[in-house]
């Protein structure tokens, strides 16, 4: 990648407070992402829920019944304090504030965004593709805890394979057509038609092998799977 370009760096909520707060993790993704700063690049990193979203949702569940705005809306909080924890770590490099409209325009010279969730309806996944769309970006790198796509559940499916690469149409098949607060999927179907539009390229991958995401970003061999056109 050049130094001068933006990139948008998808950190799944599995990463950040995978059973507690993951500090080794963090420590090491802001080393590398200040590495990169350094040189010029500008990396807008959104952040997701995990388990401090379902902390709060299953909680709730357990003792009034909910509507699935509901369920959305405390999932979105999860990801707010997440990225709060994400944009203090950077402390002065990051923007001041947490985006929680990815289509606000923002002016900042600052070379750290941090975003978190938006509104019901909606996964962090389908944040990144409007800011991608709103920051003029082609790529969206997802980290994950899979190393790739599969045709299938592996976790269902013994004979499930890895796909390397996939188009959007292809993706669409193996995914449910609609989102709903929870759903396990590579990537959020929403999202993903809107990815399509845009000719967007996402690269999923898994985040805790930081220097596999490095060998991507320096244009080296990689695990992970790239959805495209």
């Amino acid at each position: 990648m050049k130094k001068e370009d933006t990139i948008i760096i998808s950190v799944g909520g599995s990463l950040i407070v995978p059973s507690e707060i993951d500090v080794l993790f963090l420590r090491k993704f802001r080393e590398l992402v200040l590495r990169y700063v350094k040189k010029g690049m500008r990396v807008i990193i959104v952040c997701g829920g995990g388990k401090t979203a379902r902390m709060y949702q299953e909680a709730a569940k357990k003792i009034v019944r909910l509507t699935n705005d509901e369920i959305d809306w405390l999932g979105i909080q999860g990801t707010k304090i997440n990225a709060y924890l994400v944009k203090t770590i950077f402390k002065k490099e990051a923007y001041h504030k947490i985006i929680d409209n990815p289509n606000e325009k923002i002016t900042s010279t600052k070379k750290v965004l941090v975003a978190s969730g938006w509104k019901p309806g909606f996964s962090t996944d389908y944040d990144a593709v409007l800011l991608a769309k709103n920051f003029g970006v082609k790529k969206i790198i997802n980290l994950t805890n899979i190393d790739y796509v599969y045709n299938k559940d592996p976790r269902k499916f013994k004979d499930a394979k890895p796909l390397k690469k996939i188009s959007w149409k292809e993706l669409r098949k193996i995914i449910p057509n609609k989102w709903s607060p929870g759903l396990s999927v590579p990537f959020d179907p929403i999202a993903a038609k809107e990815a399509e539009r845009l000719k967007l390229e996402v690269v999923i991958m898994n985040g805790k092998n930081l220097r596999n995401f490095e060998n991507y970003l320096l244009g080296k061999p990689f695990v992970g799977t790239i959805i495209s056109e």
